[in-house]
């Protein structure tokens, strides 16, 4: 085992830096991964550049990084479910097991849990990283790393479909096309839906969306008028979307999933925004268009490898651009300037831990 443990450190706002932390020593039910892949989300983009993300405020150094996939390199007395060498992805939230909402299957409600790279737990951008066995997944051999990694956020997307009661015959209203927002519009898809039409602010991201299988696109501009956007979802659609979800926590979106809702549909809010938000609330109620929030995932990560592993859904194009460990800063910029979709790090050459097919 190496002693390089070279770590991605948040020390405050705007400064990052590649620092070498200790090896950490493991529990019984805990195993070391030797680190792979890690997928840059918006909310680290938010920790560095502002040091807040939502309510979550960075108070002391962190290291980032949370959507991940590893090796084990050794594993804690009591763990059974994986072995040395496997490599699985890394669900990167660990509950306590204990309280109400563990025991009633809503563990990421938990009070205490423990997340990976949001204050104040440290994340996963580290040559060597200890997790809790049970919330390792060993990846089939016909798996990359990649999309180990990105079972992360496609967890997300299918929480966001599940909880909107996505079905066959449907259509659906996505707002923004980021990484969040494509995966909510293949899932969607997966689920049945039957027209799917995003929304984005940069003509690149629908032109992106369309190769992924959009049915309909819709460029937003700063000074596009809201009823306006309203009539031109409905006559894209062909009627008025049974499930809409807000894929970008900005107001202007968030106010679009309610006013264009069909009436008794459902509005699901995904993305965080700010605090406070000014929204038509009393249309929507009047109308009976069913509000839910979402917050990360919960039992999801299972489905989401079942549904990669099956070919269900190919989350592969997603990832645009690939660095390595040392390349981190200049990852972090061009996740900031929103030139691709999915920046990936890879702590190890990349396709290292690949299967031979994977590697072109």
């Amino acid at each position: 085992m190496s002693a390089d443990n070279l770590t991605a450190l948040l020390y405050k706002a705007k400064d990052l830096r590649l620092v070498q932390t200790p090896i950490p020593e493991i529990n019984d039910d805990e195993v070391l991964l030797r680190m792979d892949s890690v997928g840059i989300c918006g909310s680290d983009v938010h920790y560095w550049q502002s040091g807040q993300c939502g309510h979550f405020v960075l108070n002391e150094p962190m290291i980032m990084g949370h959507e991940a996939s590893g090796v084990v390199a050794k594993i804690g007395a009591k763990v059974k479910n994986v072995q040395v060498g496997d490599r699985v992805a890394i669900e990167p939230g660990v509950p306590c097991r204990y309280c109400e909402f563990c025991k009633t299957g809503r563990y990421h409600l938990c009070p205490d849990i423990l997340f990976c790279a949001t204050p104040p737990v440290h994340g996963n951008l580290v040559r060597y990283y200890k997790h809790a066995a049970d919330f390792c997944y060993k990846l089939p051999d016909h798996v990359s790393m990649e999309e180990g990694a990105l079972l992360e956020p496609l967890s997300v997307a299918i929480h966001a479909c599940r909880k909107g009661g996505v079905t066959g015959g449907q259509t659906v209203l996505v707002l923004g096309a980021g990484p969040i927002g494509l995966l909510i519009m293949l899932t969607a898809k997966s689920m049945g839906a039957t027209k799917v039409l995003i929304t984005d602010v940069f003509q690149s991201r629908l032109d992106f969306a369309k190769k992924l299988g959009a049915d309909h696109t819709l460029l937003v501009k700063k000074d596009s008028n809201e009823a306006e956007l309203v009539v031109k979802i409905h006559e894209l659609l062909g009627g008025h979307p049974d499930v809409s979800f807000d894929a970008s926590g900005a107001q202007a979106t968030v106010r679009l999933s309610l006013l264009a809702t069909k009436s008794g549909g459902v509005a699901v809010l995904v993305g965080m925004g700010a605090v406070e938000q000014t929204v038509p609330l009393a249309g929507a109620l009047a109308r009976e268009v069913d509000i839910r929030g979402i917050f990360r995932y919960v039992n999801e990560y299972p489905i989401a490898l079942s549904m990669v592993s099956s070919g269900k859904i190919n989350v592969k194009p997603l990832v645009t651009h690939h660095f390595s460990m040392e390349e981190t800063l200049e990852a972090y910029e061009v996740a900031r300037q929103g030139a691709g979709i999915k920046v990936m790090i890879h702590l190890q050459p990349r396709d290292s831990n690949n299967p031979q097919k994977f590697i072109s």
